[in-house]
């Protein structure tokens, strides 16, 4: 059921030749699925020249013609999403439903890049002497180099490969060394489309040799990476030295602000399924929650009464609604959460702990009573554990959620367009989901401020980040 792993570069696949690798590890079983190559020196060079080829044949082919290729590449995909989620499955851990959404959105969205290619348009500017003519262009801004996450193996390289292909512009793509498989499934549909050899090349290895040996050469000149934000820092740091332009999709501490005012239970149903999705391994997922005094013990009983009907299991095992951590370095990190809650005095309204010693599970998680200045208030958790506590007043509210350096994704519900307008105008982050959690479509931007990252991914802002603005004026 697993798929076959290989470098991509220039239009064809690589596998062994004595390359170094590593094994890619089930999370639900902690057995080994199969060997990963991993790129040598060599073939970063390579995949290089041929993006360069490829950056020339692609940025000369009609944006016409590169839509019908991304449209023929995304069906695909839909034709084959049962076996690349279940791939995905078996390397990542999320439930089979989950995995096949994220096959089915990433089509969506290089769907949607595809007819939003066609569509870059250029202006007129009136020229200020009789016969001037003032044009303003966009142009593809060259290779990018794209670095992408094991939390969602199909659908962050998606944006990136979707925004860069529209746009023109050829990339290498290194995706996560333990979840490769379905993005290699993913690159499989653009190869059996007809993209040009050289346009896009997948490689893995040591995260940061591939980086530094990539940004160190002329040829790249745009950086798109998700990621943490030691890291994010690191590559911008990098990136500086050559001027290469960047987009930064960073790590998030997300606060979901409950009013009196709101249905305390249907807040909870709605925060609580989005929570637990993908094991909370979600950047854009609701990790500290303050209920308003009045409606904290419902919302704070709903919770919980959701939390513990989850179903933990193998992703692929029916009726299962959450899988395990996606390695164990998750695991250790929830543990380390946990000890400090304990320490600090909070409590534990459900879960806390490992159901068992084989696979990377861990119990949804609510604890309460836990300070602001604890673990699981100040540092992105990624993982099911979900801190209930309560506020006052507005004004508190707002500082309390603004306190971090995070500014990924919030979330608030009220019943009061007033009070609506009001937390959405003044949470400090890149999305607001206020009544919804629908803030991640491929038509709408995502992206963070603060020290969540700066530019955008989706809607026609993903796409400018991958064009160039050029000024002619023509006498």
């Amino acid at each position: 059921m697993y798929t076959e792993l290989a470098l991509y570069i220039d239009g064809k696949w690589h596998n062994g030749g004595g390359r170094k690798g590593e094994d890619v590890i089930n999370p639900a079983t902690e057995k080994p699925l199969a060997h990963l190559p991993h790129a040598s020196k060599a073939d970063l060079d390579e995949a290089l020249e041929a993006a360069k080829r490829g950056f020339v044949l692609w940025r000369a082919t009609s944006a016409y013609d590169r839509c019908k290729i991304m449209h023929k590449a995304a069906d695909l995909m839909r034709e084959r999403h049962d076996a690349i989620a279940k791939v995905m499955v078996q390397e990542q851990g999320k439930v089979y439903a989950e995995a096949r959404v994220e096959v089915m959105t990433s089509a969506d969205i290089i769907d949607w890049y595809a007819e939003e290619g066609r569509r870059s348009y250029g202006r007129i500017v009136p020229g200020r002497i009789k016969g001037t003519r003032q044009l303003v262009i966009q142009e593809p801004v060259g290779v990018v180099a794209a670095f992408t996450p094991w939390n969602f193996p199909v659908l962050t390289p998606a944006r990136k490969v979707g925004g860069a292909l529209a746009a023109g512009c050829s990339l290498i793509l290194k995706a996560s060394e333990e979840t490769p498989g379905a993005c290699v499934d993913m690159v499989r549909c653009f190869a059996d489309a007809g993209l040009p050899a050289g346009v896009l090349n997948l490689v893995f290895g040591v995260p940061a040799e591939v980086s530094e040996h990539l940004l160190s050469k002329e040829a790249v000149r745009k950086i798109s990476f998700t990621g943490s934000i030691p890291v994010g820092k690191h590559l911008a740091a990098l990136a500086a030295k050559g001027m290469k332009r960047t987009t930064m999709e960073l790590g998030g501490h997300s606060p979901v602000v409950v009013f009196a005012d709101a249905d305390p239970e249907k807040a909870a149903d709605t925060i609580a399924a989005f929570k637990y999705r993908n094991a909370g391994q979600v950047c854009i997922s609701p990790t500290r929650f303050y209920v308003q005094e009045d409606s904290y013990k419902k919302f704070l009983a709903r919770f919980t009464e959701y939390a513990k009907g989850v179903k933990l299991g193998d992703g692929l095992e029916k009726g299962i609604t959450m899988g395990p951590l996606a390695n164990s370095r998750r695991v250790d990190a929830m543990e380390s959460i946990m000890a400090d809650v304990k320490q600090r005095g909070g409590k534990v309204a459900t879960g806390g702990k490992r159901p068992s010693n084989q696979g990377f599970f861990y119990e949804p998680t609510v604890v309460t009573d836990v300070p602001d200045d604890s673990k699981i208030m100040t540092q992105e958790p990624f993982g099911p554990i979900a801190p209930i506590v309560t506020f006052k007043t507005f004004d508190e509210v707002v500082e309390r959620a603004n306190s971090l350096e995070y500014g990924l994704a919030a979330y608030a519900f009220t019943s009061s367009n007033a009070t609506a307008a009001a937390i959405g105008d003044q949470l400090q982050s890149g999305m607001v989901g206020v009544n919804s959690v629908m803030i991640s479509t491929p038509e709408t931007p995502f992206g963070g401020v603060k020290e969540s990252g700066y530019g955008s991914e989706g809607g026609v802002e993903g796409l400018s980040a991958y064009l160039a603005t050029k000024f002619i004026s023509q006498g």
